[in-house]
C-alpha cells in the first residue's frame, strides 16, 4: 500500500498561534539557537502516523488517534483507494455573574491508501478502541497460476 495524499491537520491555526506565544520559546536558552524556527510549522500541522503490516490473510492498519469517537471517523473505499478522515468540533460554554467564556475546538485529518489488487475491500472491518483505529483488509484467495498446457501438433 501507498499513501497517495494528505491533508493538513484542521487546527494549525491555533497551533500556530499557541507556538507563537509559547513563553518557554521566549525565556530559555533556545532563544538564542537560531537553527530552528520561530513557527514549529511540524507540530502544528499533525497527520496522524499509520502502521501498515502484513500477513498472510489480511493488511491492517492502526493509527493513533486520541480524542475521538468513533462517530467521528469516516471510511470508505472508492476506486481502489481507501479515505480514512476524522472531524470532531467541540464548543465549551460557561456563563457566570461577571463574565463569559466560548471556547471552540476544531480537529481534523484525511489519510489515503492505494490498495492492492487482492484486497477483499467488501469484508474491511474498523475498530476504534483506546484513541487506536485499527482497520483490517483481508486478501483474497487467489489460486495458483495453472502451469502452461502444450499441445501437440498432429
Amino acid at each position: 500500500m501507498t499513501l497517495l495524499a494528505k491533508k493538513r491537520n484542521g487546527s494549525s491555526l491555533p497551533g500556530l498561534v499557541d507556538n507563537f506565544f509559547n513563553m518557554d520559546r521566549f525565556f530559555s536558552p533556545s532563544v538564542f539557537n537560531f537553527d530552528g524556527d520561530l513557527l514549529d510549522l511540524d507540530r502544528a500541522l499533525v497527520v496522524p502516523s499509520a502502521n501498515i503490516t502484513e500477513s498472510e490473510k489480511e493488511y491492517t492498519i492502526e493509527m493513533a488517534v486520541p480524542g475521538m469517537q468513533k462517530k467521528d471517523f469516516d471510511i470508505e473505499v472508492k476506486d481502489g483507494v481507501l479515505t480514512i478522515s476524522a472531524e470532531k468540533e467541540e464548543e465549551m460554554k460557561e456563563d457566570k455573574k461577571n463574565y463569559h467564556r466560548r471556547e471552540f475546538s476544531y480537529q481534523s485529518f484525511n489519510r489515503s491508501f492505494a490498495l492492492p489488487d487482492n484486497l477483499n475491500s467488501e469484508k474491511i472491518d474498523a475498530k476504534y478502541e483506546n484513541g487506536i483505529l485499527r482497520l483490517a483488509l483481508p486478501k483474497k484467495m487467489v489460486s495458483a497460476a495453472k502451469p502452461a498446457q502444450h499441445i501437440k501438433v498432429g
